[in-house]
């Protein structure tokens, strides 16, 4: 037997897939879970000054992110990454060391070259912030210890606080660095290491207010990038 078939039953069914899948498509780009390019709602684009919950990084900090990254604009950080949140992360560990932990997370913007600059936190014990002997890393005058290279770079400080419940110093590390796989640094060499030291002095300063140490940790208000 030939199994008989309606052309116009055909055409009749396409027709209302083809409405009901512009339905779905319609109520797909108004129900609020991304654009056309697949971002979500919420991706925002911020400017530095605006990054690690807006009280982090200073006008200089912001135009230092700018020779490490390139870029101008960054995505805007996760609601975790704020320098309030570090402060108590650090609070909740004293009084053991700690290995790095993430205070920040400074990524550009999608469509442009990727960029991950890791922001962290830890309570160290008497040993350096970094290895000072090593070529890479310039040594500036600033807190007790800064280390920077043209990918990285440290700023350790002394902390009394009542926050932290002790009267002796706490030793805190801030660094900063180039999340990618290791090579040879491009552009400008000395411009790339004022910048990371300004951006970990950036940080730094701000976590020394956030725990109110005593005399913000010896920091000075604004970065000094002369060599030891």
């Amino acid at each position: 037997m030939r199994t008989v078939i309606n052309s116009g039953s055909v055409r009749g069914g396409l027709l209302s897939a083809a409405v009901a899948g512009s339905l779905l498509l319609g109520a797909t780009g108004c129900g609020g879970d991304g654009d056309d390019d697949g971002a979500a709602d919420d991706y925002e684009i911020v400017v530095g000054t605006q990054l690690c919950g807006g009280d982090a990084m200073s006008a200089d900090a912001s135009k230092a992110l700018k020779v490490i990254t390139g870029s101008a604009r960054f995505e805007a950080s996760a609601e975790e990454y704020t320098v309030k949140r570090a402060a108590a992360d650090l609070v909740g560990s004293y009084p053991l060391p700690t290995v790095p932990e993430d205070a920040c997370r400074v990524f550009t913007p999608r469509g442009t070259p990727d960029f991950d600059l890791r922001i962290t936190w830890r309570l160290a014990d008497d040993a350096p912030a970094g290895d000072p002997a090593a070529p890479k890393f310039t040594e500036l005058k600033m807190g007790e210890e800064t280390l920077a290279a043209a990918d990285m770079a440290y700023v350790r400080f002394p902390c009394r606080s009542d926050k932290l419940g002790s009267s002796d110093d706490v030793r805190i590390v801030i660094g900063v660095e180039h999340r990618a796989v290791p090579k040879e640094p491009e552009g400008n060499v000395e411009a790339l290491k004022d910048a990371y030291a300004t951006v970990a002095h950036s940080f730094s300063l701000a976590m020394a207010k956030e725990l109110r140490c005593e005399k913000n940790g010896g920091l000075p208000a604004r970065p000094v990038l002369d060599p030891a």
